[in-house]
């Protein structure tokens, strides 16, 4: 049995694809990826960084594949490539497999960049019997409400039905609860399909090195355990631990560097206010409306992409009918690549924190001077500004870290089995027995995993640095004890 059809991939040369996952790739839902670049407003300093979803997700089913091969649960061609094939190998092959290649379907524009301004609008008062509740305005929800509802013709509910292949279970392994623990690992782990092929991708076109990797030697060694009770997870052989560890120190890298560095993050906290804008004034489509159109007019949900957002915040740049000064500078500096000034100063630099109450006390004391300093910068504005100085800031919801650590893991344990949990990487000794990386005495995650890397930021208009200088606000805050 031959694959129905075959691609070329920049990282990995050809790709093989079932027919099940050819039709998928040509609905008009996994199209609307191509038109998604990966790494948001990144491109605005990375001008290689124009890769999309579309290329991404098809990596990560690759990704998924050898992952399966190299723990032995991999079914022959014969049987992967037919339809008919329905056994319960090769649902679990081929369900890894379409889990891994829809796992982005509900990316929003510019990625995860306008998906917060979704978020945190939190609007979602669209109600149907099928849906029943709501619902957070993700990607992943908006993901599963694809994979359930779209069933029409040449919908992705209807080729996974017609495919033998349950799309709720499709959207579990997706969203990381199925009652398969394996399945929902090889999606959703520190060391899991999706994490490597973005840091090999992400770094093959930015050009920044941190993405690399001994891909091919953690491949070897990876494996399966029975952590009891017949619940078979993924682990690493013992003689991979370092190249394992290596893996976990270059997505810490990328992340303190690349996708929360500087340069980039100025221009998706920007496209993040400006797409909250638009979403409180209705000028751009509601996640309700997202919701209508699933199943009901997938060409018009294709459209929903970066050109989309991008029309959009065109026609408000030319139209002149935005009133709001600060939203008016911000879609003009989007549109032409203008930075705004970033505030450098003790305070918003990055801070090694760890893991403890002395450093979540550290956190909230830093957090508390800088709402201090929003606070005073606003008073200011009012004060003796003319309206047209604003300021930007950013706390990270979540910090950067290398892996759980050891008392995290406890903390959100679900009984008193630490290896049935399923994102921390277990290491198997020559012995077969397994353990927590994070616990393991000889290795440096079991240090590393216990900081982590606060990255607060600050930007502003010229006329905000203007008026902010003439007032000293900013001689006072590069003073040390502002840190």
């Amino acid at each position: 049995m031959r694959p129905s059809r075959i691609t070329f991939d920049p990282l990995y040369g050809f790709i093989k694809l079932t027919k099940t996952e050819d039709k998928i790739i040509h609905s008009k839902y996994y199209q609307r990826l191509r038109w998604i670049q990966q790494l948001g407003f990144s491109s605005y300093i990375f001008p290689g960084a124009t890769h999309n979803r579309f290329s991404h997700a098809m990596g990560v089913m690759h990704m998924a594949d050898k992952i399966v091969h190299s723990i032995g649960m991999a079914v022959p061609d014969e049987k992967l490539y037919d339809e008919n094939a329905r056994d319960p190998s090769s649902v679990f092959h081929k369900s890894v497999r379409i889990s891994a290649l829809l796992h982005d379907i509900g990316t929003f524009p510019f990625s995860h960049t306008c998906e917060g301004a979704y978020i945190r609008h939190g609007e979602s008062s669209f109600k149907t019997k099928d849906r029943g509740r709501d619902l957070p305005n993700n990607h992943e929800h908006l993901g599963a409400y694809i994979l359930k509802n779209s069933t029409e013709e040449g919908g992705i509910s209807q080729i996974l039905n017609e495919a033998g292949l349950n799309p709720a279970e499709i959207s579990k392994i997706v969203k990381g609860s199925s009652k398969n623990m394996l399945a929902n690992q090889l999606l959703h782990s520190e060391l899991d399909a999706d994490r490597m092929d973005y840091l090999m991708r992400d770094a093959h076109y930015t050009g920044v090195k941190y993405g690399h990797f001994d891909r091919d030697y953690i491949l070897y060694h990876l494996t399966t355990f029975d952590a009891g009770k017949g619940t078979y997870c993924l682990g690493v052989k013992e003689n991979a631990m370092h190249a394992v560890e290596d893996f976990l120190i270059a997505r810490f890298s990328w992340y303190s560097q690349v996708v929360r560095g500087s340069g980039g993050a100025r221009f998706d906290i920007m496209a993040e206010t400006v797409t909250k804008y638009l979403l409180e004034k209705r000028l751009i489509y509601q996640f309700q409306d997202l919701l209508q159109m699933i199943g009901n007019d997938p060409d018009l949900f294709f459209g929903f992409n970066d050109h989309y957002f991008m029309q959009i915040v065109h026609q408000q740049h030319t139209s002149g009918k935005v009133k709001n000064p600060g939203i008016k500078e911000m879609i003009k500096m989007l549109l032409y690549r203008k930075s705004p000034i970033e505030v450098k100063a003790p305070l918003f630099e990055e801070q090694l924190l760890s893991r403890d109450e002395e450093g979540a006390k550290q956190r909230r004391n830093t957090v508390k001077k800088i709402n201090d300093f929003v606070h005073e910068c606003n008073d200011i504005f009012k004060q003796t500004g003319d309206g047209s100085e604003w300021i930007l800031h950013d706390i990270p919801e979540v910090d950067i870290t290398f892996a759980k650590n050891i008392a995290q893991i406890v903390e959100l344990r679900v009984g008193d089995n630490l290896l049935t949990q399923r994102d921390p990487i277990k290491i198997v000794n020559n012995n077969g027995k397994a353990g927590l990386l994070a616990d393991n005495e000889h290795s440096i995650l079991k240090i590393l995993s216990n900081v982590q890397n606060f990255i607060p930021s600050f930007y502003m208009n010229q006329k905000a640095q203007e008026l902010l200088d003439k007032e000293g606000l900013l001689a006072k805050l590069s003073e040390k004890n502002n840190k």
